[in-house]
């Protein structure tokens, strides 16, 4: 009779090989209940500056007299396609795309008006997306959002998303970490 340690080990190996596996496929999903809530956690790389920008300002108004010292005015427009990543390095792999566009709507102070839509282009949530709104005061550390929709996986979706800067500024851009919670409609 042969040793079964052959098929413990193999055993063994495939346990940790589904592990890995599963781990992976479920990167950014955080946390996803039966009962149709999720927590999603990645990152957002903006570029303002480089030969390929992901984030574009596409209305400037005519200068004004500003309080603040950032170099986005009342009435700007700004356009997004912005990497969304598993985490913050610029080499991590991506996850989908931050699309839409931010209205400054404050004369004074840091104030955008955002509408946004987080698509997923990869891993088990690919092909669905959810649809935010908010008003980001970029003085604030976190900022909120309220998630008013989705598609695909988030069908009905409704919940928030908070934002914050990781390694960002106005001028050129960065990484904008982002938590978002959903309840949903398998």
């Amino acid at each position: 009779m042969g040793s079964s340690a052959p098929a413990i080990s193999f055993c063994f190996l495939f346990s940790i090989l589904l592990f890995i596996v599963t781990c992976s496929a479920s990167y950014y999903v955080c946390d996803a209940d039966d009962d149709g809530t999720a927590h999603l956690h990645f990152y957002m790389h903006v570029d303002y500056t480089s030969a390929r920008p992901t984030a574009m300002r596409v209305i400037t108004t005519p200068s004004m007299k500003s309080e603040s010292s950032s170099p986005r005015r009342f009435g700007d427009i700004v356009v997004l396609n912005n990497v969304l990543t598993e985490d913050p390095s610029p080499d991590s792999k991506a996850i989908g795309r931050a699309q839409g566009f931010a209205v400054r709507v404050a004369e004074g102070g840091i104030v955008s008006d955002l509408s946004l839509h987080l698509a997923f282009e990869d891993g088990p949530l690919k092909g669905s997306s959810l649809a935010v709104h908010g008003r980001i005061a970029m003085d604030r550390q976190v900022r909120e959002s309220v998630v008013v929709g989705g598609t695909g996986h988030f069908r009905f979706a409704k919940g928030y998303l908070l934002s914050k800067n990781y390694d960002y500024n106005l001028e050129d851009g960065g990484i904008v970490e982002m938590d978002v919670y959903v309840s949903h409609q398998h």
